[in-house]
Parts: C-alpha cells; sequence; structure tokens
C-alpha cells in the first residue's frame, strides 16, 4: 500500500507520524447519538476521512484522532477509500456529507479534483480541517495540519552527516517531479547537506519503481565511486536503493536514510538496508486535527496552519522509538 501515496500525492502537503497511540475506537464506531462530552459540554460528531484506509501512516493518523476524540467527548468516525484516488474519495465525502456531521477531518487525495466535494461539506455547515494533505483553495478549511516535509528533509541531512562521519559525497534518489511532499524533503535535505559542509551531487526520479532507483545509484556509483551517503525520499527509492547498493558491492560503505516508519520501512532499517529513517507523526497531527475542529465549533480561534515535526530513527533507538512506528491498529 505504501506507494499510493507518492504517486498521488501531487496533491499532498505533507505526511506524518507518532507517539500519540491509544485504545482507540474500531472503525465501525458510528457517529450519531450519545457520549456526552466530558465536562458535560456538547458532544460533536465528527469523520476523519483518509487518503487510503487501509495505510498505516493514516491508521496512525485515526489512532491518534480517536484517542483526543474520547478526551474531548467527540464521537468520530474513520472512513476512507481503498486506494489513493479522488475518484474513490469524492463518494466517500457525498455519503458523509448526506449525514450531516459537525466537522471532517480529510486528506484530499487531489488538490483541484476534492474541491468541489468538500467545498460543498463545507457549504452545508460542516466545520473542514484538511489533515496530511491539502487542496490548492483551501479557503474553507478551518486549519490545515501537515508534516513539516522540508524540516524531515533537514533531519535526513543531519542524519547522513552523523552516519559518515561529517564529510563526503552524498546523492538523493527522490520520488517523481512536482509531488509537494517529496520535493520539499529533497530540497530541506539539500538545504541543510551543503550547511553542513557535504559534498551534494544532486539528485534522480525513480518514479516510485525499486528497479529504476537501483540502477539510479549504479550509475552515480560508476561515476562517483566515492558516495558517502544517499537520502531515499520514500520507501520504494530506498528499497531500490538499497538493492543498488548491494549489486555494487558497496553494502555497507554507503550509509541510507530513508523516510517513514511503517512496518515496510522498519524492517528495512532491522536487516540494515537502511541506516535511519526519518520518521513523520501522524498520531499528533490526527489529534491536533480533532482539537482544531473542536475550536472552530465552539467558535474560538483556530491556528491556520501546523507543521508538524519529524523523529530519526536508527537501530541504536529504535528499541525506544516504538512509540514513533506506525501501526497497523490501535
Amino acid at each position: 500500500m505504501q506507494h499510493h501515496r507518492w504517486k498521488a500525492a501531487l496533491v499532498a502537503l505533507t505526511i506524518g507520524l507518532s507517539g500519540v497511540v491509544a485504545a482507540c475506537g474500531d472503525d465501525e464506531e458510528e457517529s450519531g447519538g450519545g457520549g456526552a462530552a466530558s465536562g458535560g459540554g456538547e458532544s460533536y460528531d465528527m469523520t476523519l476521512i483518509a487518503g487510503v484506509k487501509g495505510d498505516e501512516f493514516y491508521i496512525t493518523m485515526n489512532c491518534g484522532a480517536q484517542e483526543k476524540a474520547e478526551e474531548l467527548g467527540v464521537n468520530l468516525d474513520f472512513q476512507g477509500p481503498d486506494k489513493f484516488d479522488a475518484s474513490l474519495q469524492t463518494p466517500i465525502v457525498n455519503a458523509v456529507a448526506a449525514k450531516q456531521p459537525d466537522a471532517v477531518l480529510i486528506a484530499p487525495t487531489d488538490t483541484k479534483a476534492m474541491f468541489a466535494p468538500i467545498q460543498q461539506l463545507a457549504a452545508g455547515g460542516t466545520k473542514i480541517v484538511l489533515v496530511d494533505t491539502t487542496l490548492e483553495q483551501a479557503d474553507m478549511a478551518e486549519s490545515q495540519i501537515a508534516s513539516d516535509n522540508e524540516a524531515g528533509g533537514r533531519e535526513a541531512a543531519k542524519a547522513l552527516a552523523e552516519l559518515i562521519g561529517g564529510s563526503g559525497k552524498v546523492f538523493v534518489v527522490n520520488v517523481k517531479p512536482g509531488i509537494l511532499t517529496t520535493d520539499a524533503r529533497a530540497k530541506g535535505f539539500e538545504e541543510e547537506a551543503k550547511a553542513l559542509g557535504l559534498e551534494y551531487l544532486g539528485q534522480d526520479f525513480s518514479q516510485d519503481e525499486p528497479a529504476r532507483a537501483a540502477s539510479i545509484i549504479k550509475a552515480q556509483l560508476a561515476k562517483n565511486p566515492d558516495i558517502k551517503g544517499v537520502f531515499a525520499t520514500n520507501l520504494f527509492s530506498a528499497e531500490g536503493t538499497a538493492n543498488g547498493v548491494r549489486e555494487a558491492g558497496k553494502a555497507g560503505d554507503v550509509k541510507i536514510v530513508g523516510f517513514d516508519a511503517g512496518p515496510a520501512q522498519v524492517e528495512q532499517l532491522e536487516k540494515g538496508d537502511v541506516q535511519a529513517l526519518i520518521a513523520q507523526k501522524p498520531a499528533d497531527i490526527g489529534a491536533q486535527g480533532v482539537e482544531q475542529a473542536v475550536k472552530a465549533l465552539k467558535g474560538e480561534e483556530t491556528t491556520p496552519e501546523i507543521g508538524t515535526e519529524s523523529v530519526t530513527i536508527t537501530k541504536d533507538n529504535l528499541a525506544e522509538s516504538q512509540d514513533s512506528l506506525y501501526k497497523s491498529s490501535c
């Protein structure tokens, strides 16, 4: 499931992860009905509409949102399409709109195509909070909450600098040009790598295909046999980079930093295919989304844009970083 998000993230403002997970409600928890808010306030009905329902990033976001919803006396329903696709997400938004919830947290699967259905939801009186991804025109949103991907790229540069001893040639294997999230990661990495005195060799695009990522890094190693480190901006880029480094006989010599911390990425770290992961904080995004929606419903001031932080995970701190790993269930 991991690739969908990058493929569609022509849409993404971001993505994230966190340790704020907890016993959260089941998918089938229906909105509607009782649930008196703590402190005797009003109870609100909300729906979180993910970019993809089965993706660990969004499942983790839901866990954080459910925990915060319970704390604030909110009934929170979780929905999402089976693929990161506007044609699959639109009917879900329309069905949710028919129920007229108080608020909807949504990760739009397309910056343009999702504008009309979300605008219609807002026109019906539902408060909108955009989580993880955004729209080209996001005026209807009370708040936009996403990972700070440039900051994530800077963290990747710092992690790589440490892994390679502070100097040497570094390269970026990116996904596709024009994806907001991964382009921001590459930009942050380049700026920080240069600031740290690393020799930045540029980037190439894997088109989200591991085989292409492998051939890219082999070609780079043929030109620059002394490359010391690579930042791969997503799962498949990291997988292909690790394979290419191995095929070039450079495993162990070339350090690789990947992005995200789902089960597949953690397995790469445990196997030694990558030496560090930059994890986003999806649970934090979910929790803050519920908080901002409640503020909007109470007529309180909301924060228009919130950027969440990243965490660097290595084999050394993996044991104590369990809270930062994405979950497949709450």
